[in-house]
C-alpha cells in the first residue's frame, strides 16, 4: 500500500508539474479599417514571449505564463494598444484594431494654390534662396525667379506679381507677417522697378498663386509670404564687385549666440555698362542708386525672439524718347526716388501657446519730372510728386490642440496717408483697415486634414466693413498622391491712385476656386492644379490727361461695376537630381483664359497683362572637377494682347472707347550663367568666393511688351526692354562662414 500511494503521488506531483509549464497558444489578428497590418510587434508585457504579423496582419506565439497579464500591440505608425488577458489552460484567440498614429511630419498639408520654400520639414516644393540665385535670368530677386513657376506672368515693362490675371496691385508681399508696402524700387513709365530686399535676408517663402490663409488679406489675387533668417551660425562678412555696383556688408554673433546684429551698404551706377552694349532706352541720366540697411536679432533668457531689420533706398534716372506728338522732338523725364521701410517683429512660446506680434513702417516718395524738347530746348516742364506714409500691426495667437492640429487668431491695423501733386490733380488719401481673423488647422488623420478660417475687414475711408470665410481640404490618395481643394472669398481696397476725386466706392472682390493633385517622393514633385476666380466690383474708371506726353494719363475712379474671370490649368515638374546626376531641373505651363471689364475698358477684354499660354524650363548641372555651376533658363509666353483706350464726353459723361488694339509678338528668352567656386576642395576653407558670369536673352530676341499711343491715337512706339541681351560680370566674396558644401549640396 505504501508503494502504491507513493506511486500515484508522485503521477500526480509529476501532472501538475507538466500542467504548470504547458504552452498556452495565442493568437490572432491585427487591422486597420479592416485590413490587416504587417510588423506590428505583439508582445505579452513583463515577459520575453510575442511575436510579429505577418503580411495578413496574423500573428501567435505560446507562453507558459499563467494569470492575469497585459499584451500590447506596437507599430511606429500606428498608436499603441494594451489589452489585458487571462491565461488558464486553453488557447487564447485576441484581435486588435488599431488607430493611426497622428505625425506632424507624416501628415497630410494643406497646400492648394501656395508654393513653399522654407527650413520647415513639411515643405510641398523648394524654392530657396540658392534657388533664387542661381536661376538665371532672375538677376537674384525673388519676385523674377516667381516668374518661372506656374501662375506668374512674364510682365517686364511693370514691376510686380502678376498672378493669374490678376494685375500686380492685387498680390501683397508681406515679411515675417507683416506688410511691406514698397517691396519695389521707384521707376519711370515702361521700365520695371527692382526687389529693394536682399534675397539672403530670407531664409524661406510662401507663395500663394490663390485660396491663401485668413491670416492675410487686401489681396484679390495672391500672397508672398517672406520669412526672414534667425540667428546666424556665426560672424561673417562680405562684399561684392561689379562694373555696376558695389555692396559690402557684415553680421557679427555674440559670445554667448544669444544676439546678432549687422549691416550692408550698396551703390549701383548703370553708366559704364551703356558705354558697352547698345541700349534701346536711350538713359540721359544713367540709372544709379544708394542702399543700405541694418539689423539686430536677440533671444531672451524665456525663449522669445526680437528680430529688427531697417533699410533704406534712394535712386535716380532719366530718360529720352521721341514724342508722338508732332508739335515736339523729344519727351524727356526724371525720376528721384527714396524709400525707407522698418519692421520690427517678437515671437514667445507660452505652453501651448505661440504669440506672434509685429508691426511695419513703409515710406516711399516718387518725384516724376517730365517735360519736352524741340531743337535741343527743353519746355513745357510739368512734375508728378507722390509720396506715401504706412503703418502696419498685427498679433497672431496660436494654440495647439494635438501635433497637426491648432487654432490661431488675432486682429491686424493698416494705416495709409498719401499725398498727390500733379497739375490740377492734388490729394491726401487717408485710410485706416481694420482687421480680425481666425483660422484653424484640423488634422482627422494622417490622410486627411482641413483649413478653415475667415476675415473680417472696415475701411474708414470706404465707411464699410466685409466678411470673407476660406476653406482648404487635404486628402492623401497614397503614399505620394495627395490632392487638395481650396475656396475663398477675398476683398481689396481700390487703389488709392484711382481715387482723384469724389466716387461712392466700396471693396473689390473675388472668389477663388481651386483643385490640387500632387506627386511628392524624394527628389521629385508633380503638380497639376486647376482654377476658377471670379471677379466682382472692380473699379471703373475714366481718363484726364493733365500733362503733354502720352504717359502722363491719369485715371480717376468712377463706380465699382467692373467685373471678370480668370480660368487655368497649371503644371510644374520638378527633379532633383534623381534622374540625371548632378542635374536640378524644373518645368511648368500655365494656361490661362480671363477677361476683364475694369478700370478704363470700353467692354469685356482680355488683360493686356495675361498671356494664355506660358512655358518655363529651368536647368541647373554642377560640375565638381571644374568648381563650375552652370545653369539656364527658357521661357515663352504667347503674345499678350493690347489696347489703345481713349476718354470722350457723349452727353455731358465721359465714355471709354477702343481707338487700336492688337496682339504682341511671342515672347522668348533664353538665359545662362555661370558661377566658378574656387574654393571648393579646400579643407577648412573660411572664404568664400563666387565669380559670377550672367547673359540675359542669349538669342538676342527683341521682345516688345506693348505700344505707347499720341493723345488722338495716330502714332504709336513699341514700349521694348532697355536692352536686348544684357552681360553681367560680378564676384562675390564672403569670410568667417564656410559655405562650400551648401556650393556642392545646392548647385551652386
Amino acid at each position: 500500500m505504501k508503494t502504491q500511494g507513493h506511486k500515484i503521488f508522485f503521477l500526480i506531483a509529476l501532472t501538475t508539474f507538466a500542467l504548470g509549464y504547458s504552452q498556452i497558444k495565442i493568437s490572432g489578428k491585427v487591422t486597420y479599417k479592416n485590413k490587416g497590418i504587417s510588423e506590428v510587434n505583439i508582445t505579452l508585457k513583463d515577459t520575453y514571449d510575442g511575436a510579429t504579423t505577418d503580411a495578413q496582419g496574423n500573428f501567435s506565439f505560446e507562453t507558459s505564463e499563467k494569470g492575469s497579464h497585459k499584451i500590447t500591440f506596437t507599430h511606429p505608425k500606428y498608436e499603441d494598444i494594451e489589452k489585458e488577458i487571462g491565461i488558464e489552460n486553453q488557447d487564447i484567440i485576441i484581435n486588435a484594431d488599431l488607430k493611426e498614429q497622428i505625425s506632424e511630419i507624416d501628415a497630410v498639408v494643406v497646400s492648394a494654390g501656395s508654393i513653399e520654400a522654407s527650413d520647415r520639414k513639411r515643405a510641398t516644393a523648394l524654392l530657396s534662396p540658392l534657388d533664387i540665385y542661381t536661376t538665371a535670368g532672375a538677376d537674384g530677386q525673388i519676385t523674377s525667379a516667381l516668374t518661372y513657376l506656374p501662375g506668374v506672368q512674364k510682365v517686364g515693362e511693370s514691376e510686380g506679381l502678376f498672378i493669374r490675371g490678376g494685375t500686380a496691385s492685387e498680390s501683397k508681399i508681406f515679411m515675417d507677417g507683416s506688410l511691406i508696402n514698397n517691396y519695389f524700387s521707384n521707376s519711370v513709365p515702361g521700365i520695371a522697378g527692382r526687389d529693394q530686399f536682399n534675397t539672403s535676408l530670407f531664409k524661406g517663402n510662401i507663395f500663394s498663386s490663390g485660396g491663401y490663409s485668413a491670416l492675410y488679406g487686401q489681396a484679390l489675387s495672391g500672397a508672398l509670404m517672406l520669412e526672414s533668417v534667425d540667428l546666424p551660425d556665426q560672424s561673417s562678412y562680405n562684399f561684392g564687385v561689379s562694373p555696376i555696383f558695389l555692396s559690402g556688408g557684415f553680421q557679427k554673433l555674440g559670445e554667448q549666440k544669444n544676439y546678432s546684429y549687422g549691416a550692408s551698404l550698396g551703390y549701383s551706377l548703370l553708366s559704364l555698362m551703356q558705354n558697352v552694349f547698345h541700349f534701346n532706352t536711350d538713359f540721359i541720366d544713367a540709372p544709379q542708386g544708394l542702399n543700405g540697411d541694418v539689423n539686430f536679432r536677440f533671444k531672451t533668457k524665456s525663449g522669445g525672439f526680437f528680430k529688427y531689420y531697417g533699410m533704406f533706398n534712394s535712386n535716380k534716372m532719366g530718360v529720352k524718347t521721341e514724342s508722338l506728338e508732332p508739335e515736339y522732338e523729344f519727351g524727356l523725364v526724371r525720376l528721384k526716388g527714396k524709400t525707407m521701410y522698418h519692421n520690427l517683429s517678437f515671437r514667445q512660446k507660452f505652453g501651448k501657446y505661440l504669440l506672434n506680434v509685429g508691426g511695419s513702417y513703409s515710406y516711399n516718395q516718387s518725384d516724376l519730372n517730365f517735360s519736352t524738347e524741340t531743337n535741343e530746348i527743353e519746355d513745357n516742364h510739368t512734375k508728378l510728386l507722390t509720396d506715401g506714409n504706412y503703418v502696419n500691426f498685427k498679433t497672431v495667437l496660436e494654440r495647439k490642440i494635438n501635433r497637426i492640429s491648432a487654432v490661431r487668431g488675432g486682429f491686424e491695423l493698416n494705416n495709409t496717408n498719401e499725398n498727390l501733386n500733379f497739375e490740377t490733380v492734388q490729394k491726401n488719401y487717408k485710410d485706416l483697415i481694420s482687421s480680425a481673423f481666425i483660422e484653424t488647422d484640423l488634422g482627422f488623420s494622417n490622410a486627411l486634414s482641413a483649413k478653415i478660417g475667415v476675415r473680417a475687414e472696415n475701411s474708414s475711408y470706404l465707411g464699410k466693413s466685409n466678411i470673407a470665410p476660406r476653406f482648404a481640404l487635404a486628402y492623401r490618395l497614397s503614399d505620394k498622391w495627395t490632392t487638395n481643394i481650396a475656396y475663398g472669398i477675398f476683398y481689396q481696397n481700390p487703389e488709392s491712385k484711382y481715387i482723384n476725386g469724389p466716387a461712392a466706392l466700396d471693396f473689390q472682390k473675388s472668389q477663388h476656386y481651386i483643385f490640387q493633385l500632387l506627386r511628392s517622393s524624394e527628389g521629385r514633385s508633380l503638380r497639376f492644379e486647376a482654377f476658377y476666380k471670379e471677379y466682382d466690383q472692380l473699379i471703373k474708371t475714366y481718363s484726364i490727361l493733365p500733362g503733354k506726353q502720352q504717359n502722363q494719363q491719369i485715371q480717376t475712379a468712377l463706380n465699382n461695376d467692373g467685373y471678370g474671370y480668370a480660368k487655368g490649368l497649371e503644371l510644374f515638374w520638378r527633379d532633383n537630381k534623381k534622374t540625371f546626376k548632378n542635374i536640378d531641373y524644373w518645368v511648368t505651363y500655365s494656361f490661362l483664359d480671363s477677361k476683364r471689364d475694369f478700370i478704363n475698358y470700353p467692354v469685356s477684354l482680355k488683360p493686356g497683362f495675361a498671356a494664355e499660354h506660358t512655358l518655363s524650363a529651368v536647368v541647373k548641372r554642377f560640375i565638381p572637377e571644374w568648381k563650375l555651376g552652370v545653369n539656364l533658363s527658357y521661357t515663352y509666353a504667347k503674345g499678350r494682347p493690347y489696347y489703345d483706350i481713349a476718354t470722350e464726353l457723349k452727353n455731358g459723361e465721359a465714355v471709354n472707347y477702343t481707338r487700336n488694339e492688337g496682339r504682341l509678338k511671342d515672347y522668348n528668352a533664353l538665359n545662362i550663367s555661370f558661377n566658378y567656386v574656387p574654393s571648393i576642395g579646400k579643407k577648412d576653407a573660411k572664404s568664400f568666393t563666387v565669380f559670377v558670369l550672367s547673359i540675359s536673352n542669349v538669342l538676342g530676341s527683341k521682345n516688345v511688351y506693348g505700344y505707347n499711343f499720341s493723345t488722338n491715337g495716330s502714332r504709336s512706339s513699341a514700349v521694348v526692354p532697355p536692352v536686348n541681351t544684357f552681360v553681367f560680370v560680378g564676384a562675390f566674396f564672403s569670410f568667417g562662414v564656410d559655405k562650400t558644401e551648401d556650393a556642392i549640396n545646392n548647385n551652386l
